[in-house]
């Protein structure tokens, strides 16, 4: 049987580490795959994700959430980062390859800046069979962070960052801190 498997979580908590374990497993067992990303993540150049830890592997970059279907024909598993970025028909997608015996494993952000739930990952996260939500240490208290908060004060939903543009915090970090930006 095919299932939808979700690794959320906030900024640096681990979610493409975890996506690339996953599939480096499944490449041991000499299983066919294929890992996507979307154009909008510009972080790393070349095919490839990348994890905070230095980790890689060879992903292709698409535009849209069709493109993975259409690329995913020999695969038996389909990988997806940075899944928030895509539109909401990738909820579709990940459910068709579902329905054809295909392992999808979507990785991506659960919340925006303001605590959101963001793009398709919350109704995602409904329908898969496994949901894994990792946590990032807060930067303010040390307690397991489960927000990522935006450290300039743009109101664009998609702002491409790393550590000198978003920190993981803490519930009690994060309501401090949104509560001063306002």
């Amino acid at each position: 049987m095919g299932k939808i498997e979700i690794i959320c979580g906030s900024m640096f908590s681990g979610k493409t580490e975890e996506l690339i374990n996953r599939i480096k497993k499944a490449e041991l067992l000499r299983e066919k795959f294929v890992v996507f990303k979307p154009y909008k993540d510009s972080r790393n150049s070349g095919e490839e994700i990348k994890s905070h830890s230095g980790n890689s592997i060879p992903a292709l970059t698409v535009e849209n959430a069709d493109e993975i279907y259409f690329k995913s024909k020999k695969a038996s598993i389909i990988a997806i980062d940075e899944a928030q970025f895509f539109k909401k028909n990738l909820i579709e997608i990940c459910n068709k390859l579902a329905n054809e015996n295909k392992r999808v494993i979507v990785s991506g952000l659960d919340m925006d800046f303001e605590g959101k739930p963001f793009g398709p990952m919350p109704q995602l996260m409904a329908c898969a069979e496994e949901v894994t939500k990792l946590h990032a240490i807060c930067n303010e208290t040390g307690e397991l962070a489960n927000y990522s908060y935006r450290k300039n004060n743009s109101n664009d939903t998609v702002m491409i960052g790393d550590k000198k543009t978003y920190e993981a915090l803490s519930r009690n970090a994060f309501i401090k801190k949104m509560k001063k930006r306002k």
